[in-house]
């Protein structure tokens, strides 16, 4: 079983780019994401750094609504690899290749674009990248607009 979940910030802003064949969109952040239980010798919390990568309309979604600092959960897998850089030695990777990216909290400010974001809204690549949470309370019918009655149980 290769299961990732973990819990963390973001350290910059996700880089969107798109792949030459198929044209599927790529974001790649870094979530720092706290040690419980290591400090560093004048006391501060240590924290890992770790590379993710978002895949189709999810990525695209997470370029346009997170930033740096950004608090988010993710759900995914590890991935090793590697590759000859230009001085030719043999350089290893580990990323973890995120199914479910979880915006938390109200972030900072509320993503790019100027829009405003409500955190807690989950994006699901694994439904096709649709987002879901909590709907618009204006935009129900009155039928399913909230009772202000007490409830008799």
């Amino acid at each position: 079983m290769n299961q990732v979940v973990l819990i963390g910030r973001l350290t910059r802003d996700p880089e969107l780019s798109y792949t030459a064949n198929s044209q599927t969109a790529v974001a790649h952040f870094t979530l720092a994401v706290d040690r419980p239980t290591a400090r560093r010798n004048d006391g501060e919390q240590t924290a890992d750094f770790i590379r993710i990568t978002v895949f189709g309309k999810q990525a695209e979604t997470s370029e346009r609504y997170l930033s740096k600092g950004r608090q988010v959960a993710i759900h995914g897998r590890i991935q090793t690899g590697s590759y000859t850089n230009r001085d030719g030695a043999r350089v290893y990777t580990t990323d973890v290749i995120a199914d479910r990216v979880e915006f938390l909290g109200s972030g900072n400010g509320g993503g790019r674009g100027g829009q405003g974001y409500d955190g807690g809204q989950r994006f699901d690549g694994g439904n096709g990248g649709d987002s879901f949470g909590q709907p618009d309370m204006g935009d129900l019918p009155d039928a399913f607009q909230a009772a202000e009655d007490d409830i008799p149980f």
